[in-house]
């Protein structure tokens, strides 16, 4: 039996407040800790006052490194760059001196850079997971312009000079000068993840985006692996969560934001015909344009806010269909594998790393623009039987490549070969 390991996971997102990478790093901690290893946890805060403190989550005792940051947003973006790199580099670096840690592995953008650095310092291999676009693109979603329908090709000045605009406001030329600035940062981000000593880019998109747009990393080992899920309590919701509303709704799920489509959510079904209700579980800035748009199209829209991940499931578990409009490219959505482990039928845009999730007419359907979304809608909804059908094959899909167990052996396999040469 291979001995239990020492591993410091450093990352952005953690419960019990977190989005889905951040549940996506609880599993992978919880599950390597059900191994036998002994892992750590760093997380980092940049809402809090300045200090380290230890915080506790169902057991587990993890370190919060926080670090305010200010409210103008050049002097934000530095402060949750480079001054945070610098200082939680410098407490890595003391904290592997002082512990024995076999690797540490960095979970997100904030934390990648400074986990880097502190493992070069003092010879740890470090593994990073890269779960969007933040080594490529300095928004992390590609998007250069929200009214096209192409996504950003390259970083040039060019482009870069195009996807400040609709971020500055009234303002872009003066947003322009922070272009320097923005190329600089994401040249450091690449430089430093090419001295990684293994990436985990979560699909298959991903892993070639990297490789294509980053050719820095071309001599860095680079693996495949998906987040994980908690496959007990999706079968516990799936058997018992109560059903919050009557009759049948089509769910979105997630920010209503550019990024994730919610801008054909509504067109999409009023196209569709079905005359169903649409339900929101989220919130975002596009929440008002929505609500407006529902209203003159008279299409029913209930928006629940931000609620718990169980809530959230048992909206899920008891829905028609979700209806996935994503416009940039999802690395690899936790909404659609919880969904799919649900067996909810669903209909997504084609999109980054969906079709590792969903096999178009066997475990959903996949369509090329909101157009097809629509279309898509509407042959879910006057079809019970493939409804039925689709949502069965997905949840066993589901079930086979996203459990926890299947994961975190996955990636203590990528640990294991890292720290192979140290044994011989």
């Amino acid at each position: 039996m291979s001995a239990p390991l020492r591993i410091l996971l450093t990352t952005d997102s953690f419960p019990p407040l977190c989005g889905g990478s951040g549940w996506s790093t609880w599993e992978l901690v919880r599950g390597l800790a059900a191994r036998g290893h002994q892992v750590g946890v760093v997380k980092v805060d940049v809402r809090s006052r300045a200090g380290v403190f230890e915080r506790q989550y169902e057991g587990l005792t993890f370190t919060q490194f926080s670090r305010k940051t200010s409210a103008v947003p050049v002097v934000r973006n530095v402060a949750k760059n480079e001054q945070l790199w610098a200082a939680l580099a410098e407490y890595l670096t003391s904290r592997l001196r002082r512990d024995r840690v076999d690797i540490v592995h960095a979970q997100h953008v904030m934390t990648t850079v400074p986990s880097i650095r502190a493992g070069t310092s003092t010879g740890t291999p470090v593994v990073a997971t890269v779960r969007d676009y933040w080594p490529v693109c300095y928004w992390s979603d590609l998007i250069y312009d929200p009214a096209a329908s192409d996504l950003c090709p390259a970083c040039t000045v060019a482009n870069m000079t195009r996807c400040v605009r609709p971020r500055a406001g009234v303002v872009p030329v003066a947003a322009w000068p922070v272009i320097p600035y923005m190329r600089a940062n994401l040249r450091t981000k690449r430089r430093s993840l090419a001295r990684a000593s293994a990436i985990i880019a979560v699909s298959h998109a991903l892993g070639h985006d990297l490789r294509h747009r980053a050719p820095e990393l071309a001599g860095t080992p680079l693996y495949t692996i998906p987040n994980p899920i908690d496959t007990a309590r999706l079968d516990a919701a799936h058997d018992h969560a109560p059903r919050p509303a009557p009759g049948p709704y089509i769910l979105f799920a997630g920010k209503l934001a550019v990024n994730k489509g919610a801008q054909f959510l509504v067109r999409a079904v009023k196209a569709s015909g079905l005359g169903w209700p649409v339900v929101v579980a989220g919130d975002g800035p596009l929440r008002r344009r929505l609500e407006s748009e529902a209203a003159e199209q008279g299409v029913a829209l209930r928006v629940l806010g931000w609620i718990g991940r169980d809530d959230t499931w048992a909206w899920m578990r008891h829905a028609a269909m979700l209806a996935f409009p994503s416009y940039g490219p999802e690395s690899l959505s936790r909404v659609l594998i919880e969904a799919a482990a649900l067996g909810v039928p669903i209909a997504a845009m084609d999109t980054g790393g969906t079709r590792d999730i969903i096999r178009h007419e066997e475990t959903g359907l996949l369509s090329a623009d909101p157009a097809g979304l629509a279309r898509d809608l509407a042959r879910l909804g006057a079809d019970e039987r493939l409804r039925a059908a689709l949502g069965g094959a997905a949840r066993a899909d589901a079930r086979a490549k996203f459990s926890a167990a299947s994961v975190v052996d996955r990636v203590e396999q990528v640990y294991r070969s890292l720290l192979l040469p140290e044994a011989a």
